[in-house]
């Protein structure tokens, strides 16, 4: 990657500087601090004045495990330099997180060419994709969006791209051991900041049980395992301890509803919305308002009821739940028995459509959540000009999810194995947890987005005619 700086400086150059300004002008324009921003700044804050990782109540610090803590302790650190709750340090920091980011999908794009037979072609190929990949990437709203809220997802991207380049030049110099532990000690830093970077751990973890299994390099998969899974268990072990020793739970992540022991957790409300909801607009007019607002009824779509009696069941409970704004056992209750009459009258709907409607919507949708842009966007009549907007991004992030596919198919003619299958299972692997979700929130695809960033970069550059050997990537 320094040799390719090196001979195409001005072009870096020129990027480098377009991806600050854009960065720089979501921060200035554009900056989000509300919502799990304060929940994270709450838990620095109180990290550093009372050496408490917790909440703040009425009664003090509660200790607290609903969010891991890799990106409170990254809060603290920015607190502790440029003062406490100064977020706009934290955000001009993720814009240089987020741009070494851009340079590692460059890297990654070179990595996923493959090599071909006529070295002189090969190096500017992968100039070719490297130089792209970084242009997209540097250029990309959906990601630079996101240096502008004091949120976990710029940290997440940069800790997902960062152990697939380390996990592709293990690949190709399985001669060199320290590039998996390397790989391993990202991957546990991932985890701290999201829990669902397993998904990735799973992939490469996978990957080489299937290389021990069916291979002839069963040492060097055993040992590649184990520098892998060393400094992940780790930097899991303190977080691990402390949960078991304060909130006397084995908790190695973070809970999966964000609760506290002692917490409500309202699991029939969650099972009856997974029977129906499938886009980011109900996440935000129904999801995010239990418990605590009020919903509107209106706001249900017709599938949310199979019947005229169920939709009069159901806005009953709604009302019920108005009233009073908060959500008892008793009315969780009679939400599981809505849910699960709904799930026994369709069960493909509830098991299979849905679900591949919601991953549908998290990849397709406008990427506009960060903007001041009403959800609703289709209703051009209501915002113009937001629609315009929402339907430029919409028609931007198509282009970018063809151009990946277009990309995929360029990169295994060229040769392109192993990191590739590794990439592609990932976001198939990572896709289809994200259905089993009932918010379908566009954020959580963006951990994917240096791959199709990446395969988009190479699907912008000329195939090199002539036969591909020396697949150098090509295990399985």
């Amino acid at each position: 990657m320094g040799a390719l700086i090196q001979r195409h400086r001005p072009f870096f150059l020129l990027f480098t500087g377009a991806g600050i300004a854009l960065r720089v002008w979501f921060i200035l324009g554009y900056a989000v601090v509300q919502g799990d921003s304060l929940i994270y700044g709450d838990i620095a804050k109180n990290w550093l004045l009372h050496g408490t990782y917790g909440l703040s109540t009425g009664n003090g610090v509660q200790p607290t495990y609903i969010r891991l803590p890799g990106y409170p302790a990254f809060l603290a650190v920015i607190f502790r330099l440029f003062g406490m709750e100064h977020y706009g340090a934290a955000m001009f920091t993720q814009m240089f997180v987020d741009m070494a980011s851009c340079f590692l999908i460059a890297a990654l794009a070179m990595r996923l060419c493959g090599s071909s037979r006529r070295a002189r072609t090969q190096e500017d190929w992968h100039d070719a994709a490297g130089l792209s990949g970084f242009a997209l990437a540097a250029l990309c709203p959906f990601t630079a969006n996101y240096v502008a809220a004091p949120l976990a997802e710029t940290w997440s991207i940069f800790l997902t791209v960062l152990p697939l380049y380390l996990a592709g030049e293990a690949i190709s110099h399985p001669e060199k051991p320290r590039w998996w532990w390397a790989a391993g000690v990202a991957l546990g830093a991932g985890l701290m900041f999201r829990p669902d970077a397993g998904v990735l751990i799973l992939v490469l973890g996978g990957w080489l049980l299937l290389r021990f299994a069916f291979s002839q390099a069963r040492k060097q998969a055993l040992m590649a395992g184990i520098a892998i899974a060393l400094p992940v268990l780790l930097i899991l072990g303190p977080w691990t301890l402390r949960n078991w020793r304060t909130m006397h739970r084995f908790e190695p992540l973070a809970p999966r509803y964000a609760n506290d022991p002692g917490d409500f957790v309202p699991h029939g409300f969650n099972r009856w919305v997974k029977t129906w909801l499938v886009d980011f607009i109900s996440v935000q007019q129904v999801y995010w308002k239990m418990d605590g607002e009020e919903v509107d009824i209106t706001k249900l779509p017709e599938r949310a009821f199979d019947s005229t009696a169920e939709r009069e069941q159901t806005e009953k409970v709604l009302s019920e739940y108005n009233d009073s704004l908060s959500l008892s056992q008793q009315l969780d209750d009679r939400f599981a028995e809505l849910a699960r009459q709904r799930i026994h009258r369709h069960p493909f709907r509830y098991y299979v459509m849905l679900p591949i409607v919601r991953m549908a919507d998290m990849w397709l949708r406008p990427r506009t959540e960060m903007l001041p842009i009403e959800p609703d966007w289709w209703n051009a009549d209501d915002h113009t000009g937001e629609s315009v907007v929402a339907q430029s991004y919409a028609t931007l992030n198509a282009l970018l999810l063809g151009a990946a596919l277009w990309g995929c198919g360029k990169a295994r003619l060229a040769g392109a194995g192993a990191l590739l299958n590794l990439c592609l299972v990932f976001v198939l692997l990572r896709t289809a947890f994200l259905g089993s979700l009932e918010n379908p929130e566009p954020r959580y695809t963006l951990e994917m987005y240096p791959v199709v960033l990446a395969l988009a970069g190479i699907a912008l550059i000329q195939v090199p005619q002539g036969r591909i050997i020396a697949r150098e990537n090509q295990t399985f």
